[in-house]
């Protein structure tokens, strides 16, 4: 409990006397108050997201917790009218001594209180890389609906803002301070290089960010990925555009252009490794486009919330554009942003 911040302690302990203090009684299924989205701050860093919905009577979700992607849960069930509960499994296949192909699965459960639009809770589960048990607090709000698509044809733009001059890295620092920086120019490039050592503990290289930060924009950059390798374009720090060797793959929403996890590109549109590409993005709305080597292959579509890796949990906020460092190989140039009025 080191270091939880005292007004998520207070909120907390508000949820956990709310139904000792007030009677709570059933409510009918069709009122379930956790249908919808719920945009979530986990307590030491990192965001998170949960969908809530009904199919033919039947509850299920969607959920991202702090990286990856977007997937559904294994359960979920309503205990009261303020606490929901939620699984997730992740399923990997060993090979016994014997030879023996077995499953074995991996549990992790929130525990979900709500007051009114907001919610706080646990998330418990098997530690990552090591043996033992993890538990995070979190506490979230009520997302409001993405709402139509805008009228693209309408978009008033101001003046275009060049972000990289080619030179240094003026203007960008990484997102943690403390992180290595495997970002430099070279040849009027922004080339990031996570050079690992041959022996010894991984590295992890921080994110590049811009110092600026901004609401509604078009984005437009080239883009050079070796062979084998990934980064991402993130707008406002909150949603992930995809940059990756995906040539010659099948449609998925994981490779080059796509709305991480989110919105899968309609068509193949991305170049052999190792070559320069264009990319042509805006974000109006809570709506994303991509244009990726002249081919629209993201068209309006909703950003229902964030992306991993993200570092904010408001979609309403400004923010900056970063880079993601910490994958693999990468250069850009060209990195030029024009406001949306």
């Amino acid at each position: 409990m080191k270091n939880f911040p005292s007004f998520l302690m207070a909120f907390l302990l508000a949820f956990a006397s709310l139904c000792a203090h007030t009677p709570c009684e059933p409510i009918p299924e069709s009122e379930n108050s956790f249908l919808g989205t719920w945009t979530i701050d986990v307590v030491g860093g990192g965001v998170a997201w949960l969908k809530v919905h009904e199919e033919q009577g039947v509850l299920d979700g969607e959920l991202l917790w702090i990286g990856g992607s977007v997937l559904p849960v294994s359960d979920i069930y309503v205990v009261d009218e303020n606490t929901l509960v939620v699984t997730r499994t992740s399923e990997q296949k060993l090979k016994t001594t014997s030879g023996k192909e077995r499953t074995h699965t991996r549990t992790w459960t929130m525990r979900i209180t709500k007051k009114n639009d907001e919610i706080a809770g646990t998330m418990t589960g098997p530690s990552w890389g090591h043996d033992g048990e993890e538990l995070s607090y979190f506490a979230g709000r009520r997302m409001p609906a993405v709402g139509p698509a805008p009228d693209l044809s309408a978009l008033k733009f101001g003046k275009p803002i060049k972000l990289f001059n080619g030179k240094d890295l003026t203007g960008w620092r990484t997102i943690d301070p403390n992180s290595p920086n495997g970002f430099k120019v070279v040849n009027g490039t922004l080339q990031n290089d996570p050079v690992q050592p041959e022996n010894g503990e991984h590295i992890y290289y921080g994110n590049l960010r811009t110092d600026q930060e901004f609401e509604d924009f078009n984005l437009k950059l080239e883009v050079n990925v070796p062979k084998g390798h990934n980064s991402g374009v993130y707008l406002r720090g909150l949603y992930e555009i995809q940059v990756v060797d995906s040539y010659g793959q099948p449609l998925d929403s994981h490779n080059m252009g796509a709305l991480y996890s989110r919105a899968t590109p309609s068509e193949n549109a991305e170049k052999p490794a190792g070559e320069w590409q264009t990319m042509d993005i805006t974000l109006v709305d809570r709506h994303v486009t991509v244009i990726l080597n002249g081919k629209k292959i993201v068209d309006n579509a909703p950003a229902e919330g964030p992306t991993g890796g993200a570092i904010s949990s408001d979609v309403f906020a400004a923010g900056p554009l970063y880079l993601q460092g910490d994958h693999g190989n990468v250069a850009y140039r060209n990195i030029v942003l024009t406001p949306i009025l």
